[in-house]
């Protein structure tokens, strides 16, 4: 049985450094598909669709609010075709309602085990409309195996001459519930850590030495955290991740098992995020600042002393988005409330475009202060200047321990004077 795995392309935002990764959610539902499956993986991002290579089956991933639209319209040809069509993904989710007039069949949650009866059912040509396991009891995680990252084109990831980093997860869920955040809708407020000897056994089949652990926070259980950290130690691993514990018996695990960078929240300009930034680098772990603009509390000036603040705490990178109502988030149900929402165009939701009515402010003025946040922090250096400065450190980590692995070609950018490798 051929089954045509597609993960639909989307706009990169204006200005920025384009790269792109081995995406995680298809690797991880290709692992949960039965064995006499054969699957055809395109990433549109880095690859051409062919419409007419032969397929039995089509299944559409979607991640990115951003990949709805252009799922839908592969599902459209498909179906003129007379190919079935089934989505999932964390998008499909948000817009399941929507999908559903596109889609012969939608997956709704978590695929491990569950698969085996979506193929049966489209064998024997009585394929459900929808596959609902959001409200179930959640999964036993401890039956997540290695992801299928034989799937991927490994050649296409790379950014001039520089391996991209592989996905990684270690837990699923998460005991926060953040404003913009949807992952409380999608798969609960119970953070549900795998099995630590199930992780290294994954990691242990990736040959990338460097990851981005997708966790969407590490830093909900400590004690798991450490002995996470204690077991990859000895694998030499290269990782960024979002947050983690910023005590001092952490950071020292965080560093020893191979903590490259992380991503943490900057949200005022308090000592606290300053001292927590500080700590991070006093471990050698780098910081990129996720910096979100157009909450309630944020005026202009607020805005404009946060921005001279980042550069005070030498943030590694920084990344500023504006807030997004994305559907089934609190911001979502309070500005929609409020009749503030000026958008429900889904290609315009990448974060980086102005949906709504800010409390204090146009939106045309938030938007001019979103450009003026990059061009600011990034006047005397690039975006990808910094991100090679990284790079750099890495590699050289990666030389002092003997993980580096000429085959990359890895190539620093000339303009730091320095070629890497061969």
């Amino acid at each position: 049985m051929k089954f045509k795995l597609i993960y639909p392309r989307w706009e990169k935002l204006e200005g920025q450094t384009t790269f792109n990764l081995p995406p995680h959610g298809p690797v991880v539902f290709a692992a949960a598909l039965p064995e006499f499956v054969d699957i055809d993986f395109v990433d549109e991002n880095v690859q051409p669709l062919n419409y007419d290579d032969p397929t039995d089956f089509v299944g559409i991933s979607m991640m990115l609010t951003l990949q709805v639209k252009r799922g839908w319209q592969i599902a459209q040809e498909y179906r003129r075709r007379g190919v079935k069509v089934i989505f999932g993904g964390i998008a499909t989710m948000l817009h399941a309602e929507e999908t559903l007039k596109y889609a012969d069949s939608v997956f709704l949650g978590e695929v491990e085990g569950r698969m085996e009866e979506v193929i049966k059912d489209f064998r024997n040509d009585r394929l459900k409309k929808v596959y609902n396991f959001m409200n179930k009891e959640p999964l036993d995680v401890s039956i997540i195996g290695p992801a299928r990252r034989d799937i991927l084109s490994r050649e296409l990831y790379y950014h001039k001459g520089v391996q991209m980093v592989d996905l990684f997860h270690a837990s699923r869920g998460c005991r926060f519930s953040c404003y913009p955040c949807a992952v409380s809708f999608l798969g609960g407020r119970v953070f549900r850590p795998r099995p630590i000897e199930k992780s290294i056994e994954e990691l242990e089949t990736i040959d990338n030495n460097r990851l981005f652990i997708v966790d969407n926070s590490l830093a909900q259980d400590i004690r798991w955290e450490k002995d996470l950290f204690r077991a990859m130690i000895p694998l030499k691993k290269k990782w960024c991740s979002h947050t983690i514990e910023d005590k001092p018996e952490v950071l020292d695990l965080a560093a020893q098992a191979g903590a490259w960078y992380v991503y943490q929240a900057v949200f005022d300009t308090s000592d606290y995020i300053k001292q927590r930034i500080q700590k991070y680098h006093d471990y050698g772990i780098a910081v990129e600042g996720t910096v979100l603009l157009g909450m309630d509390n944020q005026t202009e000036d607020d805005i404009k002393k946060l921005i001279d603040f980042l550069l005070e705490i030498k943030l590694d990178l920084a990344e500023f988005t504006v807030l997004t109502p994305f559907p089934h988030t609190k911001a979502h149900d309070d500005l929609k409330k409020e009749n503030r929402i000026i958008s429900y165009d889904w290609n315009d939701y990448n974060a980086g475009k102005v949906v709504f009515k800010p409390k204090h402010m146009r939106p045309e003025r938030l938007q001019e202060l979103y450009h003026y946040a990059w061009d600011s922090f990034y006047e005397n250096e690039t975006q990808e200047q910094k991100m090679f400065k990284l790079i750099l450190k890495v590699i050289e980590k990666e030389m002092d321990d003997g993980t580096y692995q000429s085959r990359r070609r890895d190539l620093a950018d000339k303009s730091f004077g320095k070629v890497i490798d061969r």
